[in-house]
């Protein structure tokens, strides 16, 4: 007659951390699902310290873990426990994050900087092309994802479809589809702001 206290059959605990890091380095699919479950929360946590709450902290955060994955043949077990090992990778995902940021800004400032010192000759063509990469800037920011990764992978990094669709793990169809709305909405925005700006 079994009790209360009986385990029941065919009933497996979870492992502890230890265990789930030796699982996620051998490639254990299920270690990484309680890996997420289990740290997701803080790795999150770091991407709000340091970006705020929306679109780049969530990012950050499922970048964390995809490049955790694909690059688990570096984790060493017994040198860090998984958790420490995510920080690590958290740190580098939000400082690349911070990078594109600033190049951001800085083409933002280039931008500028050509519409002030242009001569007066080339005027209103030049101010007309840099005031449309400024407002193009803006409108990335306010692009929720996967759009605003997909539009910068393509325009930023010069990936083509196949190449984002790769690094992003979502269909070739679905990136082009993405791609071709995100462009319509930019560039229906641009033509709105654009006239309201050179009025």
């Amino acid at each position: 007659m079994s009790t209360d206290a009986d385990p029941t059959p065919g009933y497996s605990p979870e492992p502890d951390d230890a265990e789930v890091g030796r699982r996620f380095a051998a490639g254990d699919e299920q270690a990484l699902a309680w890996a997420y479950e289990r740290f997701a929360g803080q790795v999150h946590g770091m991407a709000v310290r340091a970006f705020g709450p929306g679109p780049d902290a969530e990012d950050v955060t499922q970048q964390v873990f995809v490049s955790a994955w694909t690059g688990r043949a570096g984790y060493r077990p017994e040198q860090a426990p998984l958790p420490a090992w995510l920080v690590g990778v958290c740190r580098h995902k939000i400082a690349d994050t911070w990078a594109r940021r600033d190049r951001q800004r800085r083409a933002a400032e280039a931008a500028i900087t050509e519409a002030r010192t242009a001569p007066e000759s080339t005027g209103p063509q030049v101010d007309t092309a840099v005031a449309d990469r400024v407002l193009l800037l803006a409108e990335l920011e306010q692009l929720g994802q996967p759009q605003r990764g997909i539009i910068e992978l393509a325009f930023f990094e010069d990936l083509t479809h196949t190449q984002i669709a790769a690094r992003t793990g979502l269909p070739l169809g679905t990136v082009k589809s993405h791609i071709r709305r995100t462009l319509e909405r930019l560039r229906t925005r641009l033509e709105v702001d654009g006239a309201a700006l050179h009025a």
